[in-house]
């Protein structure tokens, strides 16, 4: 596999990967997709959803090996999340 180089800004990066998500690939999910990793190549649309998120990926960069990859998950803000847990209410 060969690194791809970045063509966006981590805004615009963001901005095109939650559009095609929101528009085309969250209206299509069913129940047990729930949690699982999406990878969405950001300039073709293209995507491959699956437990793995490595594997998404792969197969992804299969189909288009120059793609420009936003990673999600399914039922989640994000596909991880680093550090502590969240606190609500201004106090832990």
């Amino acid at each position: 596999m060969s690194a791809s180089n970045t063509r966006y800004s981590r805004e615009e990066f963001s901005r095109r990967g939650n559009e095609i998500y929101d528009r085309d690939i969250r209206p299509t999910l069913r129940p047990e997709d729930e949690y699982q990793f999406i990878a969405i190549d950001i300039e073709s649309g293209s995507y491959e959803i699956g437990p793995d998120d490595f594997a998404v990926t792969e197969r992804l960069l299969a189909r288009h090996s120059d793609a420009q990859i936003w990673l999600t998950r399914d039922g989640q803000f994000a596909a991880y999340r680093i550090g502590g847990r969240l606190a609500f209410g201004g106090t832990e």
